[in-house]
């Protein structure tokens, strides 16, 4: 029996099939049109076959060693399979939320240099839209849902290709600090960027398990996107690391969760800034407390809700603070004080400074700072951007772009996103995709979107505010344009407020100043729509 090098993720699937082929590790649900939770069960054997089967298919499509191709869909088997599909044959993949769509969909597409996609088929419409401005896309394989037929029927479905013979294919990535993926940042400030990640790196991360509380008997659950380093990396690739039998839900649900754990005997699950307060504002029932759950894994539980959430569902928190690029600080069960993010693992030094890169005082806010505790300067690199990779890190330190402080404990606590970026639910929200959108509707002349502090209380996170300038002579219809907000933007970026105002305040260079937007937004409170 080889034993091969479990930084590679086609290595890690191929040892667990020498050693417990049919353990269970993989539950995928999803909640039917009736209201039943459903499921789709994988084995080590079955996620090693399938993703043979489909390396076969990428071979057979051209895409050769280094090249890329994306994934369009939610948490399904086939996302996994696909992942590891991409080890063997020595390619990348590059997860992609299938609610993108329009401009930023192919940006994303024609950015990363994608030669193929694996689409859902309820994103295939989204697709299409912008596929004819895509010439270097040769390919897409459609995965059958049902959820939701489109008009762009494809003869390529990956139905054959898993139906076909398993091949007997060489795993042909080596290089544990070559590329894995591409995981795109949210893109705050301008177009997302994409974190070129190595297998290294997913790695190093999974084989943290132990470091946040998981034990060989729990049983861990998450219904956030595998498009984002938290389900990828803390649930999934624990999991499949550990023998975990994890269970993953197609997408998140509140109003579900509680039922998904006791049904399935989840031990530990993942949230991320405001879905806590959305489980939490939940009515509440005499049974719930009475669930499986040991702790939650948060990364932002609001301070003011931390010790009423661990009462009303019998549950301790473990807080968690990093990013996709790097960064890391655990609270551990029972050992650090409500509201912080923790300290840095032995692997890391953490630091907080000011504009001159001076550590500040304790008590003292500034910006959160990462290196390797050898004094080292960990290492990011965002595809085709190195200004952007350089300025990440500097003078050999990670820069976060988020401000807090560390107690006389060393204990850490987040403030808020430098800059001002607004982060919802988890996500960074680019204003100017927003802003688009509102500006093409008939109603608005004028529009500038900004952030104010969540209504859920979630540390960190802001609500987002579109203010608008109404066309001249015509009714303003909030309801209406909060519709085709809904139709045009991912969920996360739909405004939350729409302000009305007479113009935007601008400085002489046409900056809009935002302190006069949210004096009126306090003021004025009859012409803001929610």
């Amino acid at each position: 029996m080889n034993h091969r090098d479990e930084l590679i993720l086609a290595n890690l699937i191929a040892n667990r099939v020498d050693t417990q082929p049919n353990l269970d590790v993989l539950t995928f649900i999803y909640i039917d049109s009736e209201g039943k939770i459903k499921e789709e069960v994988r084995s080590y054997q079955q996620l090693w076959d399938n993703a043979q089967r489909i390396a076969a298919g990428l071979n057979a499509l051209g895409l050769k060693p280094g090249q890329s191709f994306a994934l369009l869909m939610q948490n399904h088997p086939e996302v996994v399979e696909s992942m590891i599909a991409a080890s063997i044959t020595g390619t990348i993949f590059v997860p992609i939320d299938p609610r993108v769509q329009g401009y930023k969909l192919k940006y994303m597409l024609e950015f990363s240099e994608c030669h193929g996609v694996i689409c859902a088929d309820y994103a295939l419409d989204n697709l299409y839209s912008v596929k004819s401005h895509l010439p270097s896309l040769n390919w897409v394989i459609q995965l059958d849902t049902g959820i939701q037929r489109s008009q762009n029927k494809l003869k390529l479905n990956i139905k054959e290709i898993l139906d076909g013979e398993v091949p007997a294919l060489p795993i042909l990535s080596q290089d544990p600090d070559a590329p894995m993926q591409m995981l795109y940042t949210s893109g705050t400030t301008g177009d997302p960027k994409a974190i070129l990640s190595s297998h290294r790196r997913f790695g190093d991360v999974v084989s943290l398990g132990t470091f946040l509380g998981m034990q060989e008997n729990d049983r861990p659950y998450t219904g956030l996107s595998l498009t984002h380093a938290n389900a990828q990396l803390l649930t999934l690739g624990v999991a499949l690391k550990m023998g975990l039998r994890a269970v993953i839900s197609r997408k998140f649900t509140k109003s579900r969760l509680w039922d998904i754990t006791r049904q399935y005997g989840c031990t530990v699950f993942n949230l991320l800034g405001g879905m806590t307060t959305a489980l939490f504002s939940e009515p509440a029932k005499p049974n719930d407390a009475d669930n499986p759950v040991r702790y939650v894994l948060s990364a932002g539980m609001p301070t003011a809700v931390w010790d009423d959430f661990k009462q009303r569902f019998g549950v301790e928190i473990f807080e968690i603070y990093g990013a996709a690029e790097g960064g890391l600080t655990l609270n551990p069960l029972g050992l650090g004080p409500v509201g912080s993010i923790g300290k840095a693992p032995p692997t890391l030094e953490v630091r907080i400074v000011d504009e001159e890169d001076n550590e500040c005082p304790r008590g003292t806010a500034g910006e959160i700072i990462f290196r390797n505790a050898d004094g080292s300067a960990p290492k990011v690199t965002y595809f085709k951007n190195e200004e952007a990779s350089h300025k990440k890190v500097s003078k050999g330190w990670l820069r976060m772009d988020d401000i807090g402080h560390m107690d006389e404990d060393n204990w850490l606590y987040f403030h808020y996103r430098k800059g001002g970026g607004i982060r919802r639910n988890g996500d960074f929200v680019n204003t100017a995709f927003v802003e688009k959108v509102v500006s093409e509707n008939a109603q608005v002349s004028d529009v500038y979107v900004y952030g104010v502090p969540a209504a859920s209380g979630a540390p960190g996170e802001k609500d987002i505010v579109a203010a608008i300038v109404a066309e001249p002579g015509i009714k303003f219809d909030a309801d209406a344009l909060f519709t085709a907000c809904k139709d045009k933007l991912e969920a996360n970026f739909v405004p939350t407020y729409l302000q009305l105002v007479d113009e935007i305040p601008k400085t002489a260079s046409e900056k809009p100043q935002e302190r006069f937007l949210l004096e009126l937004f306090d003021t004025q409170s009859q012409r803001v729509f929610s």
